[in-house]
């Protein structure tokens, strides 16, 4: 008999905990400044006394919040800001510098199971190296990424994982990284990723999959990405598009590639049979 697994309830305390700590973050209140009571935030949020002091602990655990006896719970002085959350894609801003580290947790070589073996276009069962890491920027995790490439592509060695971002690699194997397709979605922290994101079971993570393909458009590379919402952020262009009212949002990047495949295939016509 099989069973229907349903996703995990966002405790309530943890939903609470989350918005204040949004609010602390825009600046509501600042370095120093007296939050409303335990009774008051519990009454503005329709919860219990003890659903608020859960929420509140959490924000003593990171250190967002001083809770003094008698005298109320103050937002803490941010004597030295971690800065806003990461934005983009991690590879990128690797590559530009920024101090992050990665923890490898799983490498090694694995049949393809089916759903990645389509993302790959490689027969189910081929041998790929699969690798599952946690990269963390200034001192907190930001994400939990598996990642598998095809073997006849590259293969490897969890020293240079550790060192290096995978794009990077590839392209140092002689693989020529042209573009991705990516989605992005919701899931909730299960247990065991809820501990290596340091985040409450349960919580909303941000899921990423992107599958990475070099200029002949054979994939190379395909990731699966768990993201905290709080230390990392997607952000994209959007322009108007289209001759219809109204007209409709369209990322820059999609624009770009419209018009380098209008301009490849105009070079086509204009060199395969047109003539002056």
């Amino acid at each position: 008999m099989s069973t229907v697994a349903t996703p995990l309830p966002v405790p309530r305390y943890h939903q609470i905990y989350l918005l204040l700590r949004e609010r602390l973050a825009a600046g509501e209140f600042s370095g120093g400044a007296a939050l409303p009571g335990e009774l008051e935030l519990a009454r503005e949020y329709r919860v219990s006394r003890v659903t608020m002091r859960a929420a509140l602990n959490l924000l003593v655990q990171e250190k967002l919040i001083l809770r003094q006896r008698g005298r109320g719970t103050f937002a803490r002085p941010n004597d030295a800001p971690a800065g806003p959350p990461l934005l983009g894609l991690l590879e990128n801003l690797i590559s530009m510098g920024l101090r992050t580290a990665v923890r490898v947790l799983e490498l090694g070589n694995v049949p393809a199971p089916p759903d990645i073996a389509q993302g790959l276009r490689i027969a189910p069962g081929e041998m790929v190296q699969r690798a599952v890491r946690v990269r963390s920027h200034r001192g907190g995790p930001v994400s939990h990424i598996t990642t598998y490439v095809p073997l006849a592509v590259a293969k490897f060695r969890r020293r240079l994982l550790t060192d290096k971002p995978m794009l990077q690699l590839l392209e140092e194997s002689g693989v020529k990284v042209a573009g991705a397709e990516q989605t992005v979605s919701a899931k909730l922290a299960d247990p065991k990723i809820a501990t290596l994101l340091e985040v409450e079971v349960g919580a909303p993570l941000l899921a990423v999959t992107r599958i990475v393909h070099d200029r002949a458009g054979r994939p190379v590379q395909l990731l699966r990405g768990l993201y905290r919402p709080d230390r990392y952020q997607y952000r994209m262009h959007l322009s108007r598009s289209g001759d219809d009212v109204p007209r409709i949002w369209v990322s820059n990047d999609a624009i770009h590639r419209s018009s380098a495949r209008a301009r490849a295939r105009g070079s086509r016509i204009s060199t395969s049979g047109g003539r002056p």
